[in-house]
This record gives C-alpha cells, sequence and structure tokens, in this order.
C-alpha cells in the first residue's frame, strides 16, 4: 500500500464509519459500536503504514477542490515530520478511548450516536493534521467544533449537558471569527494559503512576517486550546461522557490549537511570541489554583488540562516548538491515562463523581488505581516518566530565556502536584465515604486494558531516543538545539534540583493537608474566603453569562426585530403591498365600471387642485 493510500483511508474510514451509522445502524449500537472501534483500527494501522513509508521527506498531494476566477481552493494534505508525530499519538490514543468506551457506554441507550460522533471527531481531527493549507484547516476546524458540540452535549436530556455544549459551541466562534479574518488578511498578504508555499515566501522574505496575521490566526487557537479568555468552555465540557472529556482533553481537540501553532510557526514575529509565552504561563498558574477548589474528579483534571496547555504555549513562545509538540505528545499519554481512570471510577462508583464521596478505591479498584497513579506522578514530573522529561525541557527553555516565566512555571509544577495529590489521597486512600465507594469494583476487561498501556506509555513516552526515527525530528531538532544553548548545565541541575522539590513538597503538602481519604474539604472550612475565591474562578463565568445573557441575547433580539418589522415587514411585505395597490388601480381602468372611472376622475382633479395651489 502506498503511503498516499494509506493516508487517504485514515480520512475514509471514520467518515465512512460516521456515516454508515447515521444513516443505516442509528438503532443498532451493538454493530454501531462496532464499525466504530474498527474504523479506529483501521485509522490507526493506516497511519503507522504512511509512517514508516514516508521516509526522511514529505508527503503531498492535492487536488483543485473550488475556482472562483483566480482565487483556487485546493484539498490536499502535507504530510512531514511534525504531521506524522501528531497522527500517530491522535490515531493509537483514539483507538485505546474507542476500546475504552464499548465498556463505559455499553448500557447507554443512544451508544450508536455516540460512536458516530466519536467517528466524525476523528475524521475531522485527521483533516486538520493532514490539512495543507489554511482553508482546509478551518473547515476540518468547524467540523472538530460540530462533532464536539455532539459529544458534549451527548446526554441531551440534562440541562447541564445542553448548556455545556452551547457554551463550548459559541466561545469556540467566537475565536473561530478571528481565525478566518486572519486566514482571509494572509491570503490578502501572501497570495496564497498554502502551508508549504508560505514558509518559503517568509523564509525568502522575512521582512513579510506580520504581526496582524499571527495574531489573528492565533484567536482559533485560543479558543480551541482554551487559553485565557476563552478558557470558560472546557471545564464545563465535563458534562459529557468521560470517553469524550479524554478525547477532548487529551489527544484531540485541545491539542489542535497548539499543533495549529506549530504548523504556522514561520508567520509569527517576536513580539507576539512573547506574548503567548506570558499567556501561556499565566494560564498555567490560574488554573493550577483553580483545581484546588473543584471536588469534581473530571473537573480537577479539566483544570490540569489548561495548565498543561498554558506549559505548551509558554515553550512555544519562547521558540521550542519542538519542545511543545513533546510536552503535547507526553501529555495526550498522562492525560488520557487520567480521564479513563476518572472513568473507571466513575463506573465503578456507580456515576459518583465528588472525590470526597469515594475513598477506599485503592482497595477495592486496585488496577484503576495503581494505573492513576502512575498518571499523577508522569503528571508532576517524577524522575524518569513521561512528564518529567517534556515538563523539565520546558521549565529549562524559561530559565535560559526569561527567569519570572521560569519562576512563575516552577510554582505551577507545585501546584499541579498539590491538587493531583489531593486527588489521589482523597479518593483512593482511607475508608469509603459513601455507598458507591463501598460497593465500587473493579471495571470490565475492556477499560482496564487501555488503563495500562497508556500506563505503559506514560512511564517510557518520555524517552524520545527509544521512538522510531520516522518519529519526532521537530522534537529531536529543539532538544539538541536546547541542549547546547549556553547556560544548559547549570541551568539543568537548577531545574532539577527545583522541579523535584516541587512535586515532593506538593504531594507531601497534599497529604498533611488533606489526609488520607479526607472526609471534608478543608481549605473550604479552613479558609472559606480563600476557597471561595479560588471556586469564583476570578468570575469568568459570569461575564461570560452577561455577555451571552445581556450583550448576545439582547443584540440577537435587535437584529430579531429588524428582521421582521424592518425587512421583512415593510421591506419584503411593503413593497408587495405597494405593488399589488398599483396593480389593482391599473386593472380598474380597463374593467368598464362607471363607478372606478368617476373615482379616478376625482383623484386626478384632486391632485391637480393640489399642484394648482401649491401643495404639492
Amino acid at each position: 500500500m502506498s503511503p498516499q493510500t494509506a493516508l487517504l483511508l485514515t480520512l475514509l474510514a471514520p467518515l465512512a464509519t460516521a456515516a454508515g451509522i447515521a444513516f443505516f445502524l442509528r438503532r443498532q449500537g451493538g454493530l454501531a459500536a462496532a464499525f466504530s472501534v474498527g474504523a479506529a483500527s483501521v485509522l490507526c494501522a493506516c497511519a503507522f503504514i504512511a509512517i514508516n513509508a514516508r521516509g526522511d521527506g514529505a508527503i503531498t498531494a492535492s487536488w483543485e477542490w473550488l475556482s472562483f476566477g483566480e482565487f483556487k481552493v485546493s484539498m490536499g494534505f502535507l504530510f512531514d515530520d511534525v504531521a506524522a508525530t501528531m497522527l500517530a499519538m491522535v490515531s493509537f490514543v483514539g483507538l485505546l478511548i474507542h476500546i475504552f468506551s464499548l465498556g463505559y457506554m455499553k448500557t447507554d441507550k443512544s451508544r450508536a450516536r455516540f460512536f458516530g460522533g466519536l467517528s466524525i471527531f476523528m475524521f475531522s481531527m485527521t483533516g486538520i493534521v493532514l490539512a495543507d493549507n489554511l482553508i482546509m484547516i478551518f473547515v476540518f476546524w468547524e467540523l472538530v467544533g460540530f462533532s464536539s458540540y455532539m459529544l458534549i452535549g451527548h446526554y441531551l436530556e440534562t440541562d447541564e449537558a445542553k448548556a455545556a455544549s452551547k457554551k463550548a459551541f459559541i466561545v469556540n466562534r467566537i475565536g473561530d471569527l478571528g481565525f478566518l479574518v486572519g486566514i482571509v488578511t494572509a491570503y490578502w498578504h501572501f497570495g496564497t494559503t498554502d502551508l508549504a508555499a508560505m514558509e518559503q515566501i517568509t523564509n525568502a522574505h522575512p521582512g513579510l512576517v506580520n504581526a496582524t496575521i499571527a495574531a489573528f490566526l492565533m484567536c482559533g487557537f485560543i479558543g480551541k486550546s482554551a487559553q485565557f479568555p476563552l478558557h470558560v468552555w472546557l471545564p464545563d465540557a465535563m458534562a459529557g461522557p468521560t470517553p469524550v472529556s479524554a478525547l477532548i482533553h487529551a489527544a484531540t481537540m485541545v491539542a489542535a490549537g497548539v499543533y495549529f501553532l506549530i504548523r504556522i510557526v514561520f508567520l509569527f514575529p517576536v513580539e507576539v511570541l512573547d506574548f503567548v509565552a506570558w499567556l501561556g504561563t499565566a494560564v498555567a498558574v490560574y488554573a493550577g489554583f483553580c483545581a484546588y477548589a473543584q471536588n469534581d474528579i473530571k473537573r480537577i483534571l479539566a483544570y490540569s488540562t489548561l495548565s498543561q496547555l498554558g506549559y505548551m504555549a509558554a515553550a512555544f513562545g519562547l521558540g521550542y516548538p519542538g519542545v511543545a509538540l513533546f510536552h503535547l505528545i507526553t501529555h495526550a499519554f498522562f492525560k488520557a491515562l487520567l480521564f479513563l481512570g476518572a472513568g473507571s471510577v466513575i463506573h465503578g462508583c456507580h456515576h459518583e463523581q465528588d472525590i470526597f464521596k469515594m475513598g477506599g478505591l485503592l482497595k477495592r479498584m486496585p488496577v484503576t488505581a495503581i494505573t492513576f497513579a502512575i498518571g499523577v506522578l508522569a503528571l508532576c514530573g517524577v524522575y524518569g516518566l513521561a512528564g518529567f522529561y517534556s515538563k523539565d525541557a520546558i521549565l529549562i527553555a524559561g530559565g535560559l530565556g526569561k527567569t519570572p516565566i521560569f519562576i512563575l512555571l516552577t510554582l505551577g509544577a507545585f501546584l499541579t502536584a498539590g491538587y493531583m495529590g489531593r486527588l489521589f489521597w482523597v479518593a483512593f486512600l482511607g475508608e469509603p465515604k459513601s455507598d458507591a465507594a463501598s460497593h465500587a469494583k473493579e471495571s470490565p476487561l475492556t477499560m482496564v486494558v487501555p488503563l495500562v498501556i497508556l500506563a505503559g506509555l506514560s512511564i517510557v513516552g518520555g524517552m524520545i531516543q527509544l521512538w522510531p526515527e520516522s518519529l519526532g525530528g521537530l522534537i529531536r531538532y529543539d532538544l539538541d538545539h536546547l541542549h547546547h544553548a549556553e547556560g544548559y548545565a547549570a541551568m539543568h541541575h537548577e531545574v532539577l534540583i527545583f522541579g523535584t522539590a516541587a512535586w515532593v513538597v506538593g504531594l507531601l503538602a497534599a497529604l498533611f493537608f488533606y489526609g488520607a481519604g479526607a472526609k471534608e474539604d478543608r481549605l473550604a472550612h479552613k479558609a472559606p474566603a480563600v476557597f471561595g475565591f479560588l471556586k469564583g474562578r476570578l468570575w469568568f463565568d459570569e461575564l461570560y453569562g452577561f455577555y451571552v445573557a445581556k450583550v448576545q441575547d439582547r443584540f440577537a433580539a435587535l437584529l430579531s426585530f429588524l428582521d421582521i418589522f424592518l425587512l421583512k415587514g415593510l421591506i419584503v411585505r411593503g413593497s408587495a403591498g405597494l405593488v399589488a395597490l398599483l396593480g389593482l388601480g391599473a386593472r380598474s381602468l380597463h374593467v368598464g365600471n362607471i363607478h372606478a372611472y368617476v373615482y379616478w376622475f376625482l383623484g386626478g382633479l384632486l391632485l391637480f387642485w393640489a399642484f394648482a395651489g401649491g401643495l404639492l
């Protein structure tokens, strides 16, 4: 099989499955699940076939899609080192999430709709990874938004799910509007939206790099990767099924924004890169604090994702896109593990999500507990695990570039260890604090196997020297560049000391403050003002609510009024009524009706008197 054929199959397999489920298998949940998992398997297999066949160069293909005079839109793919690395992660982690869903969604009445949504999501995300121009990226970008809207709102009978899906859709549209403006501006500036062509132009003429274009395109990243101020949708997205949370927060949707930045890094001037670095750093610290005021196991992990996305953005802004990609990949492993582990806990505890109503799960769900612990340690950056290599590389980049960023990111590492330690000590140790926890039992094999595989990847995934030569070229390049930077050796030892201290002190502080199997949120009782401040999340949700309820709804009502009364009433219906009246009047001149003729004579006489008297 040629690599081009393999790449086409990565797109066609999930698309065909989604269409088949929509048209033929809407009431056949078991068959829909089987076909969806099969499509994910084909996608994964074809992805690795294409990766192995790629060699050292990039694989490109392009077909004309639309043509409007001189403006032409192509449809094709650009499969280089960055795309190969991303596709390997998306396809493999996505397959594991599909397998996990077989057990988690087994009793769901709308299983067919769920797996259909998963398939179209995988199609859309694969399209973003492979697209060779900005327009095609935007098309698949919107498809990702549409499919995520479906998946987040899967439990459509609940108000929480409906509100969360609408919130995610609306907030992402704000970012996508800026993204679209950036695409138009880029085409006007460069005369093309092709990624390879724009990179060639900027390499030959560096002066053409434009901060305005970069800023507008970055809006898409801010929305999709839930960066400030468009971060409010991500925690609420936990209303969807847990496999959806894993898919959105680990391997795909939020990672798409970071991947997009890496794709267009050649368009970013220094001043915009600095802004991205500081933005990411601020989000990393902010989300870390917010996580302490959450009791829902999935919401804690959601804020953890926000924080780690901040680390990726900081690495990108510091001038190391390969390091950002490195952390994106390792984060996908341990964060997918943590979310699926949370799903296993929720499944075992009969849909209980409050960590202060759990406890004692280490004895009742040992495989889930051990794999979850590995994910926690990897996220904290414990030496030898996947998170250690990528997170420490980011801290070193911060220390060599901007000391304040290094200090704040180290604080973020301490916060990460603290809230993740709080989660593990409370939920898995001590004694059960509810009937649900008392009767918890280990999840079925279809759910446990993905946890074990992801735990293995969370252990060895950071050892880039073990990766195949066909993967991680950009990562190796940036890591090598970092290792040869002036002052690297001293900063490496400094990061090793402070990074280790951060996770050790954070985990021990959480154990000391909360204890094993704590029965209450001690922060809420001992420092209610601090807890309330953190739970308020700086009141961004209230600002969003004000925008939607007060501004957007009022504006929509105004537009509706103008549409009904001005456009439809006065212009459309009014003009139609005027034409009908004129037609009726003209017809009365030819029907031989004496009364009509008298009325026309009197009307003409009055009109003559008005003109003669100067009234008109």
